[in-house]
């Protein structure tokens, strides 16, 4: 088991890591949307905070030289269910056919109150 960190994504903001590989496998954390750059929040609404959350996972599989093609799993986390094509037109910006097997579920709260939260396996 190895731990994956880059500085394009997020830091860990607790006792956990950005991604973990094991074997061919690589499990991201949620990735919400925080700016690396700035450690805020993107302006906008859930589309704005999809493509951050998106790039932050992509960033964190570059980090090991995957790219989002390798995703074979994802699941969308969503403070508000009504967002769900809003999300769903960004999130179909960043995969291609064959998609990856998806779960979208609506929660109570995301962490820092985002709108949406994402995660994913990618195979190596």
């Amino acid at each position: 088991m190895k731990a994956i960190s880059t500085q394009k994504a997020p830091a860990a903001i607790g006792p956990y890591s950005q991604a973990i590989q094991v074997e061919n496998l690589v499990f991201t954390s949620g990735q919400i949307p925080i700016d690396p750059a700035t450690g805020v929040f993107v302006e906008g609404g859930i589309k704005e905070q999809t493509r951050q959350s998106l790039s932050n996972v992509k960033a964190t599989l570059e980090e090991v030289g995957l790219t989002m093609s390798n995703v074979v799993k994802t699941t969308v986390f969503m403070a508000d269910m009504n967002d769900f094509a809003a999300m769903n037109s960004v999130y179909a910006e960043f995969f291609a056919e064959p998609y990856p097997a998806r779960s979208a579920v609506a929660v109570k709260t995301l962490p820092k109150g985002a709108l949406v939260e994402i995660e994913v396996i990618a195979e190596k």
